[in-house]
């Protein structure tokens, strides 16, 4: 038997024992070390469509069982971590182009499969990242989803050295996009909320600091020239929609809150400023690999408050109220 954090009906996290299990043919045992907590778990735990699951998809941890027909490249022992995308099927048109982020057959980890609020955790073995020696598990685990989504996000932006780039948001995404567009190059501007977040954003990476409390964000940016790249980890519309204005003559606004509202564009401003409006979807694992490689060349840790798998409601709580700096992480047998 095994200790894991299971969904109830009424929106709790309830802890159970469950019966070790035995990986089919294309999965992998992991015993997890640690899973980092990100938003998106709130919305798994809390949202409409609530099964008996349990969440996290931010989790690291070693192979203690191979099923047949795994690749080699993966053996007993081996440390390895699993994002949100949790192993795509290789068969589906999709994955026959390449395009692994969209396989229409894939699972999302904490979702609909057994995440890693846990202490041993089901894997696909195509949803497999390696994790290099040098990173510490618990510093690992944020950036196979929040690590993964800014970097790659910043990679395929089109944005090159010295350019400005702004990041909307300072949380748990924000924080590491500010790290990695830093070490990328760019003029780093960070757009939030209160003073006292100021010293933090600087040391992070922050070249200029917009709070919105008391600074309007277009205005600035415009006096900047504008941004040819504005990175939002937020997922509210209405914050979100006028940035655009901010934009410099072909620069991009990339989205990574997936919100439910819609976004209120000005047509003609999209039209005449030849603007650019994309969402952004994590990565495949070898993007996670990437992540992590550079994250360890740079420098690049996420900051972290380790909680144990009894302390994991408490976390939620304060979750949900933002009250953490900047990303929780549990620690199996801490």
């Amino acid at each position: 038997m095994y200790k894991a954090l299971q969904v109830t009906k009424d929106g709790q996290l309830e802890l159970v024992e469950k019966q070790v299990p035995t990986p089919l043919k294309d999965q992998v045992l992991i015993q997890v070390e640690a899973c980092g907590m990100c938003g998106a778990d709130l919305s798994d735990i809390l949202g409409e469509n609530q099964v008996t699951r349990v969440p996290g998809h931010e989790v690291i941890g070693r192979i203690i069982a191979l099923g047949e027909e795994v690749s080699i490249f993966w053996t007993l022992g081996q440390r390895v971590g699993v994002g949100r995308l949790a192993g795509h099927c290789n068969e589906c048109i999709q994955c026959r182009q390449g395009a692994f982020v969209h396989c229409t057959n894939q699972s999302f980890l904490g979702n609909n499969q057994d995440g890693g609020y846990a202490e041993l955790m089901l894997a696909k073995a195509t949803g497999l990242v390696a994790i290099p020696e040098g990173l510490e598990s618990v510093d690992a685990a944020p950036l196979l989803c929040a690590g993964l989504a800014t970097f790659n996000a910043l990679k395929k932006s089109g944005a090159q050295a010295g350019d400005l780039v702004a990041i909307q948001g300072i949380g748990g995404l924000g924080h590491l996009a500010l790290q990695y567009a830093n070490k990328m190059g760019f003029k780093v501007v960070a757009i939030g909320r209160g003073e006292d977040i100021t010293s933090d954003v600087k040391k992070l990476g922050a070249h200029i600091y917009i709070d919105t409390n008391t600074q309007d964000a277009i205005v600035e940016l415009q006096k900047l020239g504008g941004a040819k790249l504005i990175l939002t980890t937020v997922s509210n519309a209405s914050a979100v929609s006028p940035l655009i204005a901010g934009l410099e003559p072909k620069g991009k606004l990339i989205l990574l809150g997936a919100g439910k509202d819609p976004l209120s564009l000005s047509s003609g401003k999209l039209v005449v400023g030849e603007h650019i409006v994309q969402g952004s979807l994590t990565g495949r694992p070898y993007d996670s690999e990437k992540t992590l490689d550079f994250s360890l060349l740079a420098n690049i840790r996420p900051e972290i408050e380790i909680v144990t798998l009894d302390s994991v409601n408490e976390a939620l709580e304060r979750l949900k109220t933002g009250d953490v700096k900047f990303r929780f992480v549990i620690k199996m047998n801490a």
